[in-house]
């Protein structure tokens, strides 16, 4: 057994297996399914809002989103008029992190984070994070970040280029995981941390593209599972204390809701006219919405209007919940970030980012992969366009004319939002559809919520041999 580097915490591991929830261990999983009987698994209430990054920031801090500000995956920045989204930037999480906390108790105290969001300029010991390089000529190459910034240079030329576009986009799939597998165990051999925290993202994919229908994702729950029996067997070697959860549980969707185009048909929303399409212009917006998968944020320019939005969306089908400042107080989500109203749907319902009327003036952006250019979450960024003929060899072509020098636009991204089956974000969700929290420590509840998962990370790595 190697030694810890601090004799004050026990070696831990978190692993996060995004999308995780009980539905989905069984037949595809024997050895998650092994794993799990073996030990203490609890279900964690979803938080609002039950996306990737105000989810950890609750974890690592165990505050709600009123406290530690990450409202969503994106918000409207008032200073610079923007809709920002996926910044990077750990100085975003206003909270103190589970690592600050243990280093003031020992200096001594390392940790690793491999691939949990606002990575970069954390004050953890070692991280990777994806960082694609963006070249004059407009072209993306994958490419990740590090600190050490030597790691980056040492892990890939130890495994290969990070595979950048199988972390997201209609090439999604086991690869990216299987290198931030490979990464994480590289780190622990070589720094030995006393905390690790690595994010697996490989069931996101097919979960919201194909919902939480085990029989269609028969493949990918097999690849997630032998994953995780390296990983798993790794640590158990190393006798390392293991804590496996998940951030949210994806649930069966069916009717998207195009929140800005029912505002811009408000007279509400406004558009500036570039070339042939249509960019959303939240500035001069008397109100728009950031949306993000199954909540949003409206936004109001003059709080006049702001009862007239209300009643627009309560009469919307699939809005569940309409809550403005105050009534966010309940759900911990108010914040200066967070919208002047903040709607959620029902668990069958999910908001997409569209608000031009006609597909011909949809922006150039809608139909690439381009996640901090779009004013919201697109999960149709998974897909291929149905609609294109021989789309796959479209996308061939394109990659040639990329090795060759040329300039190329992927645009292979389709406008149907009826395509996606799975979404999350919501609180209302079937108990199946929750995020689990397993360890090796008895736990007398059988349901925890999100903010007691920091609790229990902490009882983890302070727990006794």
């Amino acid at each position: 057994m190697r030694k810890s580097k601090t004799s004050s915490f026990q070696k831990t591991v978190v692993i996060d297996v995004v999308g995780l929830s009980s539905n989905l261990v069984g037949e595809f999983t024997p050895f998650l399914k092994q794993f799990l009987e073996k030990r203490k698994t609890l279900l964690i209430e979803p938080m609002l809002p039950a996306l990737t990054t105000s989810t950890q920031s609750t974890y690592l801090t165990g505050e709600w989103p009123s406290k530690h500000g990450i409202v969503g995956n994106g918000w409207y920045d008032h200073e610079d008029a923007e809709i920002k989204f996926w910044k990077q930037s750990n100085h975003l999480v206003e909270s103190e992190k589970i690592w600050e906390r243990a280093k003031k108790i020992d200096p001594e105290f390392t940790c690793s984070q491999m691939f949990w969001w606002y990575n970069m300029y954390a004050n953890v010991d070692y991280s990777v994070t994806p960082r694609p390089q963006y070249h004059a000529d407009g072209v993306k190459a994958p490419d990740c970040y590090s600190y050490p910034p030597e790691l980056r240079d040492e892990l890939q030329k130890e495994f290969g280029q990070f595979p950048l576009f199988h972390f997201w986009g209609p090439n999604a799939n086991i690869k990216s995981t299987q290198w931030i597998t490979n990464a994480t165990i590289f780190v622990d051999k070589k720094y030995n941390p006393t905390l690790t925290l690595v994010y697996l993202p490989h069931l996101d994919y097919c979960l919201q593209k194909f919902g939480p229908n085990t029989t269609l994702i028969q493949k990918e729950l097999s690849e997630i599972d032998g994953v995780l029996k390296q990983l798993i067997e790794y640590y158990e070697r190393q006798n390392t204390k293991i804590i496996l959860l998940s951030e949210y549980g994806i649930t069966p969707v069916s009717r998207p809701i195009h929140i800005n185009r029912i505002l811009r048909e408000n007279g509400l929303v406004s558009v500036r006219k570039e070339r042939w399409y249509e960019l959303l212009d939240p500035g001069a917006s008397k109100a728009f919405a950031v949306s993000d998968h199954q909540i949003a944020h409206i936004y109001c320019k003059d709080p006049s209007i702001q009862n007239q939005v209300i009643e627009i969306l309560k009469n919307i089908q699939g809005i569940d919940l309409v809550l403005d400042k105050k009534a966010q107080k309940k759900y911990h989500i108010d914040h200066k970030r967070s919208g002047d109203i903040v709607a959620v749907t029902d668990s069958e319902s999910w908001f997409t980012y569209y608000y031009w009327l006609d597909d011909k003036e949809a922006p150039d952006y809608a139909r690439l992969v381009d996640i901090h250019r779009k004013p919201g979450y697109d999960p149709c960024e998974m897909f291929l366009d149905p609609k294109k003929t021989n789309v796959k060899l479209r996308v061939g072509l394109k990659l040639i004319r990329k090795k060759l020098g040329f300039r190329y636009l992927m645009d292979v991204i389709p406008l149907d939002a009826g395509l996606v089956k799975g979404s999350h974000g919501s609180i209302h969700g079937k108990k199946e559809f929750y995020p689990i929290f397993s360890s090796d420590s008895p736990y007398p509840k059988k349901e925890i919520s999100a903010n007691k998962v920091y609790d229990l990370i902490w009882n983890q790595m302070t727990s006794k041999i």
